[in-house]
């Protein structure tokens, strides 16, 4: 009996033994492959195009949702009224979110032999190849403004579902401030200058109103 039980003890080793050995000598287990769907991601136009043929359009949809035009003829005030034009309104802001991303793919900056208004003595914009080698000097302030103009989009999705005129009106002034600080920083960087004096003097403008307001009441 006792030899018996030794054998089996020394059978069971071997077999806990082979055990082992065969869990460490057997391949880790890999991930499984990406679906062809997921694939790489490709550009079909430039940086240009994309901002001409749908971002800039979609984005009408919500600057001129609000404002107010003052004429000869009085003044007119525009905003949405109905669910339809709120949905316009959402309409842009959903298509702006996603078309944001489509920057982040590897893309031409212009079309092939567009170098933009960058010849000449004190040219008004940057050529392609200045925008790109900003780029690759700092890709996070690239990705930061990709997420900036997002981060509004996302801010209007949230103001549809309130319905807040006065929120909207903000909200367009961000996505205005969004576009315009890159094209400044990216496009035409020589405008800087007039557009902050521009912003300053509209500053001035606005505390001047509301203190007139505030006399008024």
């Amino acid at each position: 009996m006792r030899i018996e039980r030794k054998r089996l003890s020394v059978a069971a080793g071997v077999v806990l033994l082979g055990a082992l050995t065969s869990q460490c000598s057997s391949p880790k287990p890999t991930a499984p492959p990406k679906p062809a769907f997921l694939g790489e991601m490709k550009a079909t136009v430039s940086v240009r195009e994309l901002m001409k043929y749908l971002i800039d359009p979609i984005s009408d949809n919500i600057f001129d949702a609000v404002g107010t035009d003052i004429s000869t003829k009085g003044t007119v005030e525009t905003f949405p009224k109905t669910d339809e034009d709120w949905e316009k309104v959402k309409s842009g802001a959903v298509g702006i979110a996603e078309a944001a991303y489509l920057l982040k793919i590897p893309r031409p900056f212009t079309p092939a032999g567009d170098v933009n208004n960058s010849t000449g003595p004190n040219p008004p914009e940057l050529s392609p190849t200045q925008i790109q080698a900003k780029l690759d000097a700092d890709p996070v302030l690239w990705d930061a403004k990709i997420e900036a103009l997002r981060n509004v989009a996302l801010e209007v999705l949230e103001v549809v579902k309130k319905k807040d005129v006065n929120a909207l009106f903000e909200a367009g002034e961000d996505l205005d401030k969004a576009c315009e600080n890159c094209h400044l920083e990216y496009w035409y960087p020589g405008d800087r200058k007039a557009v902050d004096e521009d912003a300053k003097q509209k500053a001035r403008f606005e505390k001047i109103e509301k203190k007139n307001e505030q006399k008024k009441k």
